[in-house]
């Protein structure tokens, strides 16, 4: 089975100047942002409600953490909010004070009554957006495939990244690893 593409930071600039100009600007930028900052498959994007992700005074969490229904696994995982996508998150709470919501309510919901997304028309709506972006090859896990990359790119450890992703496996987290001749010549370049 082909790997989702992992993105440059110039598209995913242009994934996002797209997003900008599309409906429910907000909402997907958020979704999007959480899949290539925190590594999150569009599964548990698709599940976060807002309590997962806001304090009960509106701040943004340090941490998300997914019970057991809602990862792959079925195993409860941590994620890690960066202060860049704290920063997104910060940004979104406006969008959701301009609906009426409580912290049940989806953090990412549907044009249908606020529901929330199926991990399906979630999957959807990113397909939608890379193709308006032009991308080609780009799936609903092209930011996580992309998150792991850049982490590996930057030197962290593959144990870190492990733990980050939620792998179980070593190997798994290894084969998200896209290896490119920049990466190559990188590396030849540190002896």
């Amino acid at each position: 089975m082909k790997q989702a593409r992992t993105l440059t930071n110039s598209e995913l600039e242009r994934v996002l100047l797209v997003v900008r100009e599309m409906p429910h600007a907000d909402r997907n930028r958020v979704a999007l942002l959480l899949s290539f900052y925190a590594g999150m498959r569009v599964k548990e994007v698709a599940s976060l409600r807002v309590k997962d992700v806001y304090e009960s005074d509106g701040a943004v969490k340090t941490y998300i953490l997914l019970s057991p229904e809602q990862t792959k696994g079925k195993k409860s995982r941590q994620i890690v909010v960066s202060k860049k996508l704290k920063k997104a998150l910060a940004q979104y709470l406006g969008s959701l004070k301009q609906r009426k919501y409580d912290p049940e309510s989806p953090l990412v919901p549907s044009q249908k009554s606020n529901r929330a997304f199926s991990p399906n028309s979630l999957c959807q709506v990113f397909a939608r957006i890379y193709k308006k972006a032009g991308i080609t090859g780009a799936t609903s896990h092209s930011g996580r495939r992309t998150f792991i990359t850049q982490l590996a790119n930057k030197g962290i450890s593959v144990r870190v990244i492990m733990s980050l992703a939620g792998h179980q496996n070593l190997s798994t987290t290894q084969r998200y690893i896209d290896v490119n001749d920049a990466l190559l010549k990188s590396a030849v370049e540190v002896i």
